[in-house]
């Protein structure tokens, strides 16, 4: 699997390249913590991300995301999806609110996509709209349930959990969960250098080791993901449960295996850093060859190293 893929000085190797391609979003979730605004006219192009896929498999990326604010608000994304798909990588995969996932998930699947993570927290209308903002919660669950019937899988649904507001809504989302075959992530809420209220994580922040340890009581099975920093996957009555600790540690860092492209063009040699970006996207926009890109490619790898260290 790692054969002719590309290595940090720290011998991590690069499987897996994470793309922002939009930071508009049609609803304002409490946590979100709006990275690099673009504005639209200035977002990259589908050709343009093509591009950008195009150096990522040269070096060995195996794995694609497409991730935003929502992606799917592009009205482009099909096209988006395909160009990527004709590279031929081993997994493309995007992550959305699913709001339009009932509109796209077809054409989508028919076009290369193989999944989705679906940000979705509650299944009470009055939480989803504080959370959100919005009252999209049937939108959201129409379109989670068209990406099952499609056949895109896994389905995997992201479910931060927050103090007070949804922490004892667990069950109700396994079950929601395990009824139609999709993957439940819990995700513990972590701090960020980008967020608009710093006070916010402390308020609601909710510690989900009590909660891993009742999983592991009475799970059926548990599996470890080698390539996902230990993180474990809880088999119980036929469903499946992660939980996705903060990542602002050794473990996470020493096992990290993505670069990430910004909204507006960067690549960002790390998750939890924004001052060691490297330009990308004016070099595509002003014809630099590819062997040029991939030097660039290869300077934002160079870049990396870990943010924790024991």
């Amino acid at each position: 699997m790692l054969e002719n893929v590309v290595k940090d000085k720290f011998e991590r190797p690069i499987i897996s390249l994470r793309i922002t391609i939009t930071n508009r979003c049609n609803v304002n979730c409490l946590y979100c913590h709006h990275d690099g605004m673009v504005q639209s006219k200035d977002e990259m192009t589908a050709d343009e991300l093509y591009t950008i896929c195009k150096i990522a498999k040269k070096i060995g990326v195996k794995k694609i995301r497409l991730s935003g604010g929502e992606p799917l608000i592009r009205k482009d994304i099909v096209e988006i999806v395909e160009k990527i798909a004709s590279l031929d990588f081993k997994d493309i995969s995007i992550t959305t609110n699913g709001t339009y996932l009932e509109k796209y998930a077809k054409d989508l699947k028919e076009v290369g996509l193989d999944r989705v993570n679906v940000s979705l927290d509650t299944l009470n209308r009055e939480t989803y709209e504080l959370i959100t903002k919005k009252d999209y919660l049937e939108s959201a669950k129409k379109g989670i349930l068209k990406a099952v019937e499609v056949g895109l899988y896994p389905v995997k649904i992201n479910m931060v959990i927050m103090r007070d507001i949804n922490q004892n809504e667990i069950k109700d989302m396994f079950k929601f969960c395990k009824d139609n075959d999709i993957v439940l992530q819990l995700i513990e809420l972590i701090e960020s250098e980008n967020c608009d209220d710093d006070k916010f994580s402390e308020d609601y922040h909710y510690k989900l080791d009590d909660i891993e340890k009742e999983l592991a009581d009475i799970a059926d099975d548990v599996r470890e993901r080698k390539f996902m920093q230990g993180r474990k996957k809880y088999y119980i009555n036929g469903g499946e449960i992660e939980v996705v600790k903060p990542v602002d540690n050794s473990t996470f860092c020493a096992n990290c295996s993505r670069l990430r492209i910004t909204p507006d063009g960067k690549i960002k040699p790390c998750l939890l850093r924004n001052d060691n970006l490297v330009e990308l996207i004016s070099h595509i926009r002003n014809g630099e060859s590819e062997e040029k890109l991939e030097e660039i490619f290869i300077n934002g790898i160079n870049k990396r190293e870990p943010f924790n260290q024991d």
